[in-house]
């Protein structure tokens, strides 16, 4: 009665979920963070540097995340070298901030199987081969607009680039983020569809201070 009481058990109980594995996933979503919707939300409380008047910070690195086609990993356990401190300030260009690439490091970095010097090399080398629409580059002032107009100004920069690559994400009814979704080596896909998740509507784009 012992054992078949266990048994029972054991196929009650929820699967356990496997460790995520540094170095394996699918491929990598670049995520262009708009500035001016994450300086009103919280940049400006906090006097962070990419919200000062007059620098007119538009799109900014968040991140270059792995993905799986079906989720994705985190906080991966890795043998890899951190990266040093002047290696997080020397993307701080790119992202904003030290304090921002190095979270970026240790919950999505560490998933990539590199080390954290090759993590930033890759991140930089990502946005580097995506161009920022000109347009929305010289944004001066505040439009509404639909997530479709932002996918179609990235493609028309990006010829390589499809809708179903592109993501565009909301905070509140502002544009917070662009994702393109790109392949190890970093040429463009389509996204998994637990990725594609546009705005609805029109949004505000703040125009850079």
């Amino acid at each position: 009665m012992r054992l078949l009481a266990l048994i029972a058990a054991l196929l009650l109980a929820p699967p356990t979920q496997a460790q995520d594995a540094s170095g394996r996933f699918d491929y990598y979503v670049l995520s262009l963070s708009w500035s001016p919707t994450w300086c009103t939300a919280e940049g400006d409380a906090s006097q962070a540097r990419q919200c000062a008047a007059g620098r007119r910070t538009g799109f900014v690195v968040h991140g270059l995340w792995p993905q799986y086609e079906r989720g994705w990993p985190e906080d991966c356990p890795t043998d890899a070298r951190a990266p040093l401190r002047h290696e997080t300030r020397g993307i701080a260009d790119l992202m904003g901030s030290d304090g921002l690439a190095w979270y970026q490091w240790k919950k999505h970095g560490r998933c990539s199987g590199l080390s954290g010097q090759e993590y930033f090399a890759l991140t930089r080398e990502a946005a580097d081969r995506i161009a920022l629409p000109e347009a929305l580059r010289q944004l001066n002032r505040d439009v509404m607009l639909p997530a479709r107009v932002v996918e179609d100004a990235f493609i028309e920069a990006n010829p390589d680039l499809t809708h179903d690559g592109i993501t565009v994400t909301c905070r509140g009814h502002a544009l917070q983020e662009v994702r393109i979704c790109l392949t190890r080596d970093l040429e463009p896909r389509a996204c998994a569809p637990d990725t594609r998740r546009d705005c609805t509507g029109s949004f505000l784009m703040a125009a850079p201070r």
